[in-house]
């Protein structure tokens, strides 16, 4: 049932009679009056309203009785639903107008608040599919199926999932990129830093897909995932290729699982009982960067210095740093992948 509560009933009568000088009435779908002038008359019935309702008309009371007071009683109709009246007080020729505008302002909002829950209703059905789909192991039931539809998704069909995220500082999302989402199935997981996932199941559709979102998001890291039967599958492909993106943070801002599967796998290995020695960094920038540009170019401290724009002796004290804060020296090759490893695992 469409309705405003007694506070939004009581918001608007307080506002409209700064404006309009005569008592205001709203009554709900019972004609009980929920927002009033004469606050004393809250919560009893309106038995012009009640007629207004009964007989789905306006109702004008020429003069005051036990019962009633002179004025005009106006139903709120809205998709040919009575959701209550509007009743202003005084001569009903002088209060006509503007209970009209009342009863205008009033369907405006209940309107406006229904399309807002619908909206919302809307938001949280996609959200509770798509976190079963992400977790949904085995075959797909037609119940499941049929609900996919609405979403322009066939789950009989194998699929490639595009994972994106934007680069750290680096400007949203832009409008264009809504308008290429429009094309395929897409949902949007903010519980992971405002990432998109988008399902691709025409083959010929994912490289110019990848293509234009390089080309129109260049401050997007965008992962893929092999073609698979179940999207659950994929979705962890591509989630793990991303964190090895996160981690690492090339100079590319694509990775597809097959390239990286390797990494994913040593990434989620546990090799010991310790806490991650990389985890002692999170709070040193540039120690991290400094890590990751020396993994990038194969430990080599000329090519590191020269990506980093720093001196040679700068780069050498911040590789001791790093010794000195993990107990790891990244100028070991051994060490070194120990803390590669220690990278990896702090993303996944």
């Amino acid at each position: 049932m469409l309705q405003l509560t007694e506070k939004q009933a009581q918001e608007i009568v307080d506002k409209m009679m700064q404006d309009i000088p005569y008592n205001i009435n709203i009554m709900n779908e019972e004609g009980i009056i929920i927002g009033s002038g004469q606050k004393e008359r809250v919560g009893t019935v309106h038995q012009g309203a009640v007629r207004a309702l009964t007989t789905g008309s306006r109702i004008e009371v020429w003069q005051d009785g036990r019962l009633e007071k002179m004025g005009t009683n106006e139903p709120i109709g809205i998709n040919n639903q009575h959701v209550g009246v509007i009743g202003i007080s005084g001569h009903p020729d002088e209060v006509r107008p503007f209970c009209n505008i009342v009863r205008t302002t009033v369907s405006l909002l209940i309107e406006q608040r229904n399309q807002l829950e619908n909206l919302a209703h809307e938001a949280s059905r996609k959200k509770a599919f798509l976190e079963r789909l992400l977790n949904h192991s085995g075959s797909y039931s037609m119940k499941f199926r049929k609900e996919a539809w609405q979403y322009n998704l066939d789950l009989q069909l194998p699929t490639v999932l595009l994972y994106m995220r934007a680069l750290v500082n680096s400007p949203e999302f832009n409008e264009e990129f809504g308008k290429v989402l429009l094309k395929f199935p897409s949902f949007s997981i903010e519980d992971e830093g405002n990432a998109h996932i988008v399902m691709i199941q025409s083959e010929s559709d994912l490289d110019p897909l990848v293509q234009q979102l390089q080309l129109e998001q260049p401050h997007c890291f965008i992962s893929v995932s092999r073609r698979e039967p179940n999207i659950a599958v994929c979705y962890e492909q591509a989630r793990s290729a991303m964190n090895i993106l996160l981690a690492l943070q090339p100079a590319a801002t694509l990775i597809r699982y097959d390239e990286v599967q390797f990494l994913v796998q040593f990434s989620k290995a546990r090799l010991t009982s310790q806490a991650n020695i990389v985890s002692r960094l999170e709070d040193h920038a540039d120690l991290l960067d400094t890590l990751r540009s020396f993994i990038h170019h194969n430990g080599s401290m000329t090519t590191t210095a020269t990506d980093l724009n720093i001196h040679r002796n700068t780069l050498q004290y911040r590789l001791k740093r790093i010794q000195s804060v993990t107990g790891r020296d990244p100028r070991n090759l051994l060490e070194l992948i120990e803390l590669t490893h220690g990278l990896l695992a702090f993303y996944q």
